[in-house]
């Protein structure tokens, strides 16, 4: 085993948080911001990528993998450096559910959204994964690069809304919004498909391109992808900004007063 073995417990219904307990000397690897608390044997250290290269050199390959990808060039690695087993909790950004993989009952790899990963035992790699066909790299919603999850033990991601997973079976094809992939084995194959007709493409509200996923393979999906979230709130926000300019001068003051303007 290269990954470190870890224990977990996820808290929560739709505000999730998982909580890793580690035996002396295990580590995890999680991204910048997801902490939430630690027992007090418990030791954080910065690194460059995800910790799970040695030498100068693989550390900075690591670092630049998550640079392209659009990630922090650092993570942060918690250790249990105390007696006894020590308890590290990790949140999610946002409303959703958290999902935990362990990579060897999928092909030693996963391949995810670029915003999903949350956290993994230590030896976890989380590289990126460059989407051949052009298409898919304009038109997926994702870019040409996602990110690869690859390794022997647990890892953990985040979602908005709902998870739905499912297994294709060789030949079954599946569309979706491709805002809704969280993540699929290494075996699924993606594709984007133009929408037929035109009043679908035009008028239909759902977007010109959906993604084909193919089988063999598991899938991940979310009932409510975090920009279609964002959308509707920067839309509701202009709305109502809107609607406040538009109201009389009196009624008006008073709004800019609660406000605070």
């Amino acid at each position: 085993m290269r990954s470190h073995e870890i224990d977990y417990f996820i808290h929560g219904n739709e505000m999730q948080f998982v909580s890793i307990t580690l035996d002396p000397t295990e580590s995890v690897v999680a991204e910048a911001g997801a902490f939430m608390m630690m027992d007090q044997g418990i030791h954080m250290s910065t690194v460059f990528g995800d910790g799970s290269e040695q030498g100068f050199f693989g550390k900075l390959v690591s670092a630049g993998k998550r640079l392209v990808t659009g990630e922090s060039l650092f993570m942060t690695v918690f250790t249990n450096e105390g007696q006894g087993r020590q308890d590290v909790s990790f949140a999610a950004p946002y409303p959703g559910k958290i999902i935990a993989v362990d990579l060897k009952d999928v092909g030693n790899k996963l391949i995810a959204q670029k915003d999903s990963f949350l956290c993994a035992a230590k030896g976890v790699n989380i590289g990126i994964e460059f989407q051949r066909k052009i298409g898919v790299g304009f038109f997926g919603g994702e870019g040409f690069i996602m990110q690869k999850i690859e390794g022997d033990g647990l890892a953990f991601m985040h979602a908005c809304g709902s998870i739905y997973e499912r297994e294709l079976q060789p030949g079954e094809v599946i569309r979706v919004d491709t805002g809704c992939i969280v993540a699929m084995t290494q075996d699924v194959s993606y594709d984007i498909q133009f929408v037929k007709g035109v009043k679908s493409m035009m008028f239909g509200g759902e977007g010109l391109f959906h993604a084909t996923l193919k089988g063999p393979g598991k899938i991940w999906l979310q009932s409510l992808p975090f920009s279609r979230l964002a959308d509707r709130i920067i839309s509701a926000s202009s709305i109502s900004t809107g609607s406040r300019k538009e109201e009389g001068s009196v009624l008006g003051s008073i709004g800019n007063m609660i406000d605070g303007d």
